[in-house]
């Protein structure tokens, strides 16, 4: 049970009228927002008065991987869970003290990572978790050259991804992620930039084992995940019910429309992108690999224009692996060419929120949300980088009432 806090001199951001809320005192007990007034609450607790500042809710990112400590995703299964718990801790506290007090990773964390941060023993962001990413033979999520003969992965070991081919298996494979209590599903549906053996233009997995893994997630009450670059994959997959698609890169009309028609969401990850072609090779991804990356990257900025224009409901994600993690803000920046700060903003907490079934839980400032606050320097509805630099802009971080860092005197 944190200490009750009250907050004062806030300058609130309403996320979903985009405005702001001036000289407000917010109370917190018990981890939540008890009352949001511009008169000091009666009851007592430790006021920070943040001096006018901007107060958002804390931000969140759909597409990470905390256990990818190299961009050799190869290398990783090869490495202790131990070791690469290790390298998780330091990822994930990173990630906190940029502001991100919720992250989805799409592929690596399980059960035991969620509880460490549940429990302090690790300090980062809530961590909802989907276990191993599934992926056939052959797919995205086979690391094995052409000449390895044993996929060294299975659903017990550590790992960012697990094979399964037909409906019985996939079956088999989302009850085991489910049973270890999986927050979602994910899975392979096109081909990707750091596997070895496929095509960025391929299609992965038939549609009756797209469609076992919608049924399974959808059973259990958790939302489906797919990896897909192009429209082709992207139909496919939101035509089986899949509830987000990742990347999507290569999207056309026909799949706008068919988001529009599914009310799927789209988390483009740009800043990998950018990220794996100026450092890529330095963070360990295979040199072979490298020329898949133009394939992609020119195209992410095009398709994240169409599907705002559409009004596709766009949640902000990185991807980013190694140590490129450090560079997560950076699709602040990019998306910025595209899209006002606001509605960056608010795919990055209210829409986060939605596609995580959060909603009344995260992603607002408002009573009866866990208070996962930031206090920031500047006004970032008209300059979205105040929050791309944290160690100037941010003062004051909490996450579920606790403080995590703070730059301002408490009186």
């Amino acid at each position: 049970m944190s200490e009750p806090i009250i907050i004062s001199n806030a300058r609130v951001l309403d996320v979903d009228a985009g405005t702001y809320l001036d000289n407000r005192f917010v109370e917190i007990t018990n981890g939540r927002i008890i009352s949001i007034g511009d008169t000091r609450p009666r009851s007592n607790g430790q006021e920070v008065d943040i001096g006018g500042r901007t107060l958002m809710p804390g931000l969140c990112d759909a597409h990470v991987h905390v256990t990818a400590v190299t961009a050799d995703l190869g290398a990783v299964n090869r490495m202790s869970p131990f070791y690469v718990a290790q390298h998780a801790r330091n990822i994930m506290e990173d990630m906190l003290l940029r502001g991100f007090t919720t992250v989805r990773d799409a592929g690596g964390a399980d059960f035991g990572l969620a509880r460490a941060v549940e429990e302090g023993l690790i300090k980062g962001p809530r961590l909802l978790f989907c276990g191993h990413s599934l992926s056939q033979t052959g797919g995205h999520g086979d690391i094995r050259g052409p000449g390895d003969m044993h996929f060294n992965e299975c659903l017990c070991c550590a790992g960012l991804s697990a094979i399964c081919d037909g409906v019985a298996e996939m079956r088999k494979a989302c009850r085991e992620e489910i049973r270890k209590g999986a927050n979602q599903i994910k899975i392979m549906v096109s081909g990707g930039v750091a596997s070895p053996t496929d095509r960025i233009d391929s299609t992965q997995f038939a549609f009756e084992e797209i469609q076992a893994a919608v049924q399974e997630a959808h059973a259990a009450n958790i939302p489906v995940m797919a990896h897909a670059y192009t429209a082709k994959a992207i139909n496919r997959a939101l035509m089986c019910g899949v509830d987000s698609i990742e990347h999507g890169n290569l999207l056309d009309m026909s799949a706008i429309r068919h988001f529009k028609q599914y009310d799927a969401f789209l988390v483009p990850t740009l800043i990998t992108y950018k990220a794996l072609s100026e450092e890529g090779v330095a963070a360990g991804l295979p040199e072979k690999m490298v020329p898949k990356i133009a394939e992609v990257v020119d195209a992410g900025i095009n398709a994240l224009r169409m599907a705002h224009e559409a009004g596709v409901k766009i949640v902000y994600g990185t991807d980013l692996l190694g140590s490129m993690h450090r560079r997560q803000l950076e699709e602040f920046t990019i998306r910025s060419a595209v899209q006002a700060p606001i509605d960056i903003i608010r795919s990055a907490t209210t829409t986060a929120a939605a596609l995580f079934r959060m909603t009344g839980q995260i992603g607002r400032v408002a009573p009866g949300y866990l208070a996962d606050l930031l206090a920031v320097e500047g006004d970032p509805l008209s300059d979205v980088s105040v929050l791309t630099r944290p160690e100037e802009k941010l003062a004051l971080i909490l996450k579920g009432g606790s403080v995590i860092a703070n730059r301002i005197e408490a009186r």
